[in-house]
């Protein structure tokens, strides 16, 4: 996919899987998981062991549609070596200048991380395609509806503690996506090898996240 086609999937489904694991075979299971969910978009933290090797498998088994990113990215020369693994995009929680750039220059969709107006609208002009607000719980989803009056163009997107029930919640304050991990893998369903309920809480929140699901 072109970057403007990864973007124009992460705002179209408006969710991010955020995968972080410790036994990283569990990776093709989780993926298929969540796309049988309805979840196109899955980041996979660096601190997962073995990320890179995870990214080169998942990107080369992607379904039609699918994008893989990486995650928790504080430097250009990871930047490089997730891009060069097959990442179609980047997420850091931080917003360092380096990663923005090798994004850039590789034609890669970045989204740094950002908390307070003055760090969100840094990493906007530096090139961000989305930011990442981070951790988001910490000031809700009324901190989005505030942004949105002197920065209704910046594309937002909450990390940290975003769950089924506060998602809609952050994508009617004026988020473009959101990104959900712990509420998406439950531990134990993980170990369970339980696939069939991490589908159906994968499905449960892309059904939220509709436009008529509060018709």
């Amino acid at each position: 996919m072109t970057k403007d086609e990864v973007l124009q999937t992460i705002l179209e489904t408006k969710v991010i899987a955020v995968i972080r694991l410790s036994d990283p075979g569990r990776l093709p299971d989780i993926a298929g998981a969540l796309g049988r969910g309805g979840i196109a978009a899955l980041e996979v933290t660096m601190t997962t062991p073995g990320a890179l090797e995870a990214i080169v498998r998942l990107a080369g088994s992607r379904p039609p549609g699918g994008i893989v990113g990486a995650g928790t990215v504080i430097d250009a020369r990871t930047a490089g070596a997730v891009i060069e693994a097959g990442a179609d995009f980047v997420v850091s929680p931080v917003t360092d200048f380096g990663v923005i750039d090798e994004c850039r220059r590789l034609g890669r969709l970045v989204v740094p991380g950002a908390l307070t107006p003055t760090e969100i609208v840094t990493a906007w002009n530096r090139g961000a395609d989305i930011v990442k607000v981070f951790p988001a719980t910490s000031l809700g989803p009324r901190y989005f509806r505030d942004l949105r009056g002197p920065f209704p163009d910046l594309r937002l997107m909450p990390t940290g503690g975003v769950d089924l029930g506060n998602a809609r919640d952050f994508i009617e304050a004026g988020a473009c996506a959101v990104a959900v991990g712990t509420a998406l893998l439950d531990r134990r369903a993980v170990a369970a090898g339980d696939w069939e309920l991490i589908t159906e809480t994968a499905r449960r929140l892309t059904s939220s996240l509709r436009p008529q699901a509060r018709a």
